[in-house]
């Protein structure tokens, strides 16, 4: 399976079968888990429950948000008199022009003007349209998601290679650590020498086996084979997940996290300016391999 990213977006259109017209826009970010949150217009929310278990289905992290939106036609209400608020309005208004001398009898389009004299008619349930609504919807989101997965892919292969050059990038940076880690145990018996001589006045009191010992602790505490070793171990781990493909952010988080604490030793252990400088190149390439497989699903 190929690498994922958890950034992506898709946008899918359709029709329900009132002729209303429909459209998903489906979107992903990073996120720890998975979070999935949908919008949806009134009438619809019993979709909530099975639409977000078919994404789960798809999507295995990030912070995930879908709309619905239903744009319907203008069409024209049918209206119709409430016969008890005609006859009530209609007996009102012959009592009032009743009353008045010479006044003409209530206009027909005057009474039905009244509040409530007519009404919108309700149309009847119809269980076979609904459920033919929700299939459209639930068809829609369906594809969302098929476009939101192969833009996450396609974001993942852009992460694939970034990834892949940056762990050349440290493993380049690491084999050059230890071929500067192997030439401090005689700088530093270089060193030392000249700063026992210059003590001394240039003269040499001290015996060349007390030298070696001297240097030999100072070999010791400045030894980075370890971390060295674990910094090309964990190169091949990452290079393993990169080729596993499956869902990896996490172990690949996780991973980095490893590979700074091994900079941050190889610095602490430098003995000279130039494994000092490898080693604030390591971190910095070790960052950036961190800020990268955040976005790894």
């Amino acid at each position: 399976m190929a690498l994922a990213s958890m950034t992506g977006f898709a946008r899918t259109d359709g029709t329900l079968p009132d002729g209303a017209s429909f459209a998903w826009e489906v979107r992903s970010v990073n996120g720890r888990g998975l979070d999935i949150r949908l919008r949806l217009p009134g009438g619809l929310e019993g979709l909530e429950t099975p639409l977000k278990e078919a994404a789960q289905a798809r999507l295995g992290r990030g912070n995930v948000s879908a709309t619905l939106t239903v744009k319907r036609e203008d069409r024209v209400v049918r209206l119709s008199p409430d016969p008890e608020a005609l006859e009530r309005a209609l007996q009102l208004a012959l009592e009032v022009a009743a009353r008045i001398p010479g006044a003409p009898p209530p206009r027909a389009e005057a009474v039905l003007s009244l509040p409530g004299v007519l009404r919108a008619e309700a149309s009847e349930p119809d269980e076979s349209a609904d459920a033919a609504r929700r299939q459209a919807v639930t068809a829609g989101f369906g594809a969302a998601l098929d476009g939101l997965v192969a833009a996450r892919r396609a974001e993942g292969g852009k992460l694939h290679g970034i990834l892949s050059v940056l762990l050349d990038e440290i493993a380049a940076l690491r084999d050059a650590a230890a071929t500067e880690a192997a030439r401090q145990p005689e700088a530093q018996r270089a060193r030392l020498s000249a700063v026992l001589t210059e003590l001394l006045e240039g003269e040499r009191r001290v015996p060349e086996e007390r030298l070696a010992a001297e240097v030999a602790i100072l070999a010791s505490r400045s030894d980075v084979r370890e971390e060295l070793d674990r910094l090309g171990a964990h190169v091949e781990a990452a290079r393993a997940l990169l080729r596993e493909g499956v869902p990896v952010g996490r172990r690949l988080e996780f991973l980095t996290q490893e590979f700074g604490r091994e900079a941050n030793t190889l610095g602490a252990k430098s003995a000279s300016l130039a494994l000092t400088r490898l080693s604030l190149d390591l971190k910095a390439a070790i960052e950036r391999l961190r800020e990268q497989a955040a976005n790894v699903e």
